[in-house]
């Protein structure tokens, strides 16, 4: 009942689920009765996938399922409360975020070769996902605009292909800067309007796994970027953007978060330099007014600091 609950899951978020489901939630709470479900079982239960060897992110989406469960038995009354709410969950060990810079992002291009070359630059310059860049089609590329218009994304779910809007449902127009003009022009020649711009070297979808496989993995290696994911293109995407001045909001539109909140939270460590910025703007702007004192003959005065203890 709860799967059904969620009509708008992307397909591959759905078999995520069922997985978890499967493998870690149903084998011991499958037969429980709702009301024998308790704080403390939960907790254990929790505790026990963490001595299991479990990582702590995967402990943590095994949790939220069944959190996820509980709550909607609580909002078809079939409990009073969620008995998972509280639980002390594992913390997840943060790893740094790589971003490239356009050097190391050009070393990559050329090691990518000709087929491989548009790709590394397009998601490293435009924050495509991977799955939006496999589903985008001809008609999505309006050379005139130099925009790329973001209405698909593919991803292969257990063996097979899940189309799918993007994610958060957020259709978008990404702006792609004039030195790509060229190389999509040349991509979409001769294509009709429905025709996939980036397919795979034997002509069918590109897929992630078999990208990697091919030559993204090895083309990062010879690039002295070993253990590099296509997905950490799209983080440097933002990190360009945002050295050359994109603001939050224009970030978020561009990566198609939900949110500008969502873009600041995961992007947060990109705008640390705007403190800096801040601070010495306000510095400037003091010393213009105590410029233009000097100048005009007239005493600048602030206001006395007082103190008011410690």
């Amino acid at each position: 009942m709860w799967l059904a609950t969620h009509p708008s899951w992307a397909e591959s978020t759905r078999a995520r689920n069922r997985s978890v489901l499967d493998n870690h939630v149903l084998p011991v709470w499958g037969k429980v009765p709702l009301s024998r479900v308790t704080f403390e079982g939960v907790q254990g239960w929790v505790s026990d996938l963490q001595r299991a060897g479990l990582a702590a992110a995967t402990v943590r989406k095994v949790a939220g399922v069944l959190s996820s469960v509980l709550r909607y038995a609580v909002k078809s009354k079939r409990l009073v409360v969620n008995p998972a709410e509280g639980i002390s969950l594992p913390s997840q060990k943060l790893t740094p975020r790589r971003y490239l810079d356009a050097r190391q992002v050009e070393g990559l291009a050329e090691a990518a070769g000709e087929h491989g070359r548009d790709v590394v630059l397009v998601l490293a310059y435009c924050g495509l996902r991977i799955g939006e860049l496999s589903a985008l089609r001809a008609r999505n590329v309006l050379l005139l605009r130099r925009r790329l218009t973001i209405e698909e994304s593919v991803t292969e779910v257990n063996g097979r292909l899940a189309w799918s809007s993007p994610k958060d449902h957020q259709r978008r127009s990404v702006p792609f800067p004039s030195f790509l003009a060229e190389s999509l022009a040349r991509r979409v020649d001769g294509l009709d309007k429905e025709d996939l711009v980036f397919g795979s070297p034997q002509g069918g979808v590109l897929r992630v796994r078999n990208m990697r496989r091919g030559w993204f993995d090895a083309a990062a290696e010879d690039a002295g970027l070993t253990g590099l994911t296509p997905h950490e293109l799209r983080h440097t995407a933002a990190s360009m953007a945002v050295s050359a001045g994109a603001s939050v909001l224009a970030l978020q539109r561009m990566l198609g978060h939900e949110k500008p909140s969502v873009t600041l939270d995961v992007y947060s460590d990109l705008f640390d330099e705007d403190l800096d910025t801040v601070a010495d703007r306000l510095t400037d702007a003091r010393s213009r007014i105590l410029a233009d004192s000097v100048r005009t003959g007239e005493v600048a005065t602030f206001p006395q600091m007082r103190a008011t203890g410690p």
